[in-house]
């Protein structure tokens, strides 16, 4: 069966920036966009729940944007004035330039990871006297304590928002040839929007070993994994696809 459509579950990327709009437009593909899962803040009610006081922390350990968001969002909504002597360590120089929406950049004291917990190590060892905060999810990445507990850091998890599934109820008559996934969260979303889901003649696509996992324990067939020598995206896996199943 050819492919005619594709949905992809996460938010429409923004113009100029959409591989996929080359890809729809090589193969004359229908692909829409539509984000299975969202991001919610934890209430302050909720977070006064967990006795943490973001006075006690003298450094903040920033993982994601939505990081970043909800650990100022939380300051504002609790009065916590963040001192300008706050030490930031961020994953990524993404992370990093995003605290700019709330602090003045060039007057804090900044630290830049290239993208995973472990190359911010050597200066977060470098910080033992520091107490940090990790700003994170309800399914925060378990490496991530996993390594700052190795590393002896001092740090303690705040929960501020959660990830929690969106409502797909207006997609229950749509039928597209394939659907890709780039999280176990938006697997849990399918089934909990549609329990009786049958794949059929349905294409899954899949990015990341725990994605892929997630769609065989939910007993789906994997026709496209990404990332694999020779197609490190997603976009250029479904091209290949398209390619050798013409």
């Amino acid at each position: 069966m050819p492919i005619k459509s594709i949905l992809v579950s996460q938010p429409q990327p923004k113009a100029g920036k959409n591989p996929f709009e080359n890809l729809a437009e090589k193969n004359k593909l229908t692909i829409d966009f539509r984000p299975f899962i969202h991001v919610e803040g934890v209430e302050e009610q909720e977070f006064r729940k967990s006795r943490i006081n973001f006075g006690d922390f003298t450094a903040v350990i920033l993982t994601s944007r939505n990081a970043v968001d909800h650990y100022f969002r939380m300051a504002k909504e609790t009065r916590y004035t963040v001192p300008d002597d706050m030490k930031y360590f961020c994953i990524s120089e993404a992370v990093a330039y995003y605290l700019q929406n709330y602090i003045v950049y060039r007057k804090r004291k900044i630290f830049v990871g290239k993208q995973r917990i472990t190359d911010l190590l050597d200066v977060l060892k470098k910080q033992k006297k520091e107490k940090f905060l990790v700003p994170c999810s309800d399914i925060q990445r378990s490496v991530i304590p996993e390594e700052l507990e190795k590393a002896g850091i001092n740090f303690q998890n705040a929960i501020l928002f959660k990830t929690v599934c969106s409502d797909l109820s207006d997609l229950e008559e749509v039928k597209y040839d394939m659907l890709v996934f780039y999280s176990p969260s938006g697997i849990e979303s399918l089934f909990k929007n549609f329990p009786e889901f049958v794949q059929g003649k349905t294409k899954i696509a899949v990015f990341g070993p725990t994605t892929q996992k997630a769609v065989e324990e939910a007993g789906l067939k994997i026709e496209i994994r990404a990332p694999q020598p020779g197609t490190p995206s997603m976009t250029m896996a479904i091209e290949k696809y398209l390619k050798d199943n013409k």
